[in-house]
C-alpha cells in the first residue's frame, strides 16, 4: 500500500447501508481489500461524487477508470470497482425450491380388497 498515490481519507470509510456488519464480515472482500476500502474509500467516494478535485495523476486516472472500467490497472481501482459492483449492482438470487406445475389431485377412491 505504500506505492499508492491517492490521498488517505480524512475518516475511515464504512458503508453501513449496504454492508451493515462491515466489509470484512460480508464475505465479499479479502482482508487486504477491506483495508484498502476503509483507508482510501472516503477519498475515492468524494472523487467519484465530485466533492474533491483530483490532485495527482493517479486520482485523475481513477476518474477515467470510473468512465471506462477496462482501464483499471491498480489494486485500489479494481477494489473500488468491485465494491461498487457489489453494493450497487444486481445480486443474483438462486432459489432452493421452485413450484412447478401443480398436479391435479386425483379423486380419492375407496379401494376394497376382498379377502377370500
Amino acid at each position: 500500500m505504500s506505492d499508492i498515490e491517492v490521498r488517505v481519507g480524512q475518516k475511515r470509510f464504512f458503508d453501513n447501508k449496504k454492508f451493515p456488519r462491515g466489509f470484512g464480515k460480508s464475505g465479499d472482500f479479502t482482508l487486504m481489500e477491506c483495508d484498502l476500502l476503509t483507508t482510501y474509500g472516503d477519498t475515492l467516494n468524494a472523487l467519484q461524487h465530485g466533492e474533491l478535485e483530483p490532485e495527482n495523476s493517479e486520482e485523475k486516472h481513477f476518474l477515467k477508470v470510473l468512465e471506462n472500467p477496462g482501464k483499471a490497472k491498480t489494486k485500489l481501482e479494481n477494489v473500488w470497482l468491485k465494491y461498487h459492483k457489489i453494493a450497487y449492482g444486481r445480486r443474483t438470487f438462486h432459489t432452493l425450491h421452485t413450484i412447478g406445475k401443480q398436479v391435479e389431485e386425483e379423486s380419492e377412491e375407496l379401494i376394497t380388497i376382498d379377502d377370500e
